[in-house]
């Protein structure tokens, strides 16, 4: 897939000016949400400036979402950014990743993991 556009709009679980939210097609937990530009953003530093305004409400909006369905303890918010930050879709999404305890045996060090020696920085 080049770009997340040719997703239909019965997808969408929600929709403002510049972004459209759906459920992530492989999630990595119950859920695992995407919100993507509508206008084709190849990655958070190509969102305009009121994109990036918009983009902390519509984070807020799609916790309060999954809350309706799912109780996480916690979650992941992340955005890869180019083909060396793990990007395939050149096309800007967020992911909003709810977390439960038992997950994973140790979840510190969070994102870190994507360098997995990074990850556990803590004795």
């Amino acid at each position: 897939m080049d770009s997340f556009l040719e997703i239909e709009t019965e997808k969408y679980i929600f929709e403002s000016k510049y972004f459209f939210v759906i459920k992530d097609e492989f999630p990595v937990s119950q859920g695992h949400c995407l919100i993507i530009s509508k206008q084709l953003r190849t990655d958070f530093f190509d969102l305009s400036n009121d994109e990036r305004t918009e983009l902390g409400d519509i984070i807020i909006s799609t916790r309060n979402m999954i809350e309706e369905s799912q109780s996480p303890d916690g979650y992941n918010i992340g955005m890869n950014c180019q083909s060396a930050g793990g990007q395939t879709v050149m096309h800007f999404h967020c992911h909003v990743i709810p977390r439960y305890f038992g997950d994973m045996a140790d979840p510190r060090g969070g994102i870190r993991y994507c360098i997995p020696e990074k990850g556990n920085y803590c004795p």
